[in-house]
């Protein structure tokens, strides 16, 4: 019997070549989302809500269809670190997070192709080491981490900047919990290893 055609609910090239380690084929496309925060909102509660919000938008577009919706926000004391865009943006977040835990909340939504929708959200704690203005200005220049939420990338040379990272799934700080994500596509009808 064939298995209906996944498609992953976002362009990020991270969270695509994260899932091509589970999945040989699978298109992307662009949600176009609002990511709006909502009033008074945990970032938890708003990570989830945007991976499900996602998957349902090209869902609805896709009906057969296994869709994959994928969310990460950050938050530092309550305080939720976007991506930067800007490099005065970067240095500012970086700066903020030097010498402290921020928590990064990634969620993920499955839905199979009868459009029952299954959840997970990782948490990972990041520690940052104190990091100089000179620290900071080398990573952001080499790196250039605009497009990442809390401006770093620990799949590069971002690790340098962190003390110790406390998690249940290493690939969930990268944007796409595999380790979830897989169990979710299992249930959706999607046959792995």
């Amino acid at each position: 019997m064939a298995q209906p055609p996944v498609i992953l609910a976002s362009t990020s090239a991270y969270r695509a070549t994260l899932l091509r380690r589970l999945l040989d084929s699978f298109s992307q496309e662009a949600p176009g989302t609002d990511e709006a925060p909502l009033a008074t909102e945990r970032p938890a509660d708003r990570a989830l809500r945007l991976a499900e919000a996602k998957a349902r938008v090209v869902a609805t577009a896709h009906p057969g269809s296994v869709v994959i919706g994928s969310d990460q926000v950050a938050d530092l004391n309550g305080t939720v670190l976007d991506k930067p865009g800007t490099v005065h943006a970067a240095h500012r977040q970086l700066e903020a997070s030097s010498g402290n835990e921020v928590i990064f909340h990634t969620a993920v939504c499955v839905i199979d192709a009868h459009g029952n929708a299954r959840t997970h959200i990782d948490e990972t704690r990041v520690r940052f080491r104190t990091l100089s203005h000179d620290d900071i200005a080398r990573y952001v220049e080499r790196e250039r981490p605009l497009d990442c939420a809390g401006s770093f990338k620990c799949e590069g040379l971002g690790i340098t900047l962190f003390e110790r990272i406390a998690n249940e799934d290493p690939t969930a700080l990268v944007g796409l919990p595999l380790i979830a994500t897989s169990r979710l596509l299992r249930a959706a009808g999607i046959a792995l290893p």
